[in-house]
C-alpha cells in the first residue's frame, strides 16, 4: 500500500533526551539505594516511565507504595533537564522537510508524557505541521504494545499500512511493526550493530541519511 503518513517517536530520535532521562533516574534511584549500569538502562530504553520505574524498584525490593512517587520525581526532573539541556538529533530538519515536500501527514507517538510532545512542537516550530500526536502515558498498554501508534494513525485518518514510522528503540520498533506499519530504526551508535533490529524495514545511522532511494524502496 502506498504511504501517505509518517509518524515519529521523540526521545532519542528527534532530541538527545535519553541520557537526560537516565540522569534524572540516576538521581532519584540513588535515594532508594539503586545504581544502574549503562547496560541496565539499555534494557528498558523505550518503555514509559511507569514500567521503567516499576521494573527497577521491584527488582530492588522497594515497596510498591513508592512506585508512583518515584516516577513523578523522575518525570519532573527529566523534563526540567530536557528543557535546559536537550539538543536536536542530526537530520531532524531534513526529515521533516523531506516529508512536507511530499505532502505527507505527520504524527508524533511517544511513551513519554504529553508535556514533552507540546515542548517538542514548540522547540522545532512544527506545531502547525503535526496533525496527530499521541502519548502512551495514560494508555492501558504502552510500547511495545501498538496502541499509541494505532491511535496516532486514527488521528491522522489513515490506514496503519499507509504509515512509515521512525524509531530509535527496540520496544518502539516492536510497537510499530505490531501496528503493521513500515518501520525505520535509527539506533544509538552503541546499539546500531545489534542483531535485534532485524524486524525493521530499514536501519539508518542518522535521520540525515534518509533519502529518495530509501523512500522509494519503502513505498514500493
Amino acid at each position: 500500500m502506498k504511504k501517505s503518513a509518517v509518524i515519529f517517536d521523540i526521545d532519542g530520535l528527534l532530541i538527545n533526551s535519553e541520557p537526560l532521562w537516565n540522569k534524572a533516574a540516576t538521581e532519584i534511584f540513588r535515594q532508594y539505594g539503586i545504581q544502574l549500569t549503562d547496560d541496565q538502562y539499555a534494557i528498558t530504553t523505550g518503555l514509559r516511565s511507569k514500567e521503567f520505574v516499576a521494573h527497577w524498584l521491584h527488582s530492588n525490593k522497594v515497596p510498591h507504595t513508592e512506585f508512583e512517587r518515584a516516577e513523578q520525581k523522575i518525570i519532573t526532573l527529566a523534563l526540567d533537564l530536557i528543557d535546559k539541556e536537550a539538543t536536536l538529533m542530526p537530520g531532524v530538519e531534513h526529515i521533516f522537510q523531506f516529508f512536507l515536500q511530499r505532502d505527507f501527514k505527520i504524527g508524533l507517538a511517544t511513551s513519554s508524557p504529553a508535556l514533552l510532545i507540546e515542548w517538542i512542537k514548540d522547540k522545532l516550530g512544527i506545531r502547525s505541521y503535526i496533525q496527530s500526536s499521541c502519548s502512551a502515558q495514560h494508555l492501558l498498554h504502552a510500547k511495545p504494545h501498538p496502541q499509541v501508534y494505532l491511535d496516532c494513525a486514527a488521528g491522522l485518518h489513515v490506514n496503519p499500512l499507509e504509515c512509515i514510522c521512525f524509531e530509535d528503540s527496540f520496544y518502539g520498533m516492536l510497537a510499530a511493526k505490531s501496528a503493521r506499519m513500515t518501520c525505520v530504526v535509527v539506533p544509538s551508535a552503541e546499539q546500531v550493530k545489534s542483531e535485534k533490529w532485524g524486524a525493521a524495514d530499514l536501519k539508518l545511522t542518522s535521520l540525515q541519511n534518509f533519502g529518495a532511494l530509501h523512500f522509494n524502496m519503502l513505498n514500493d
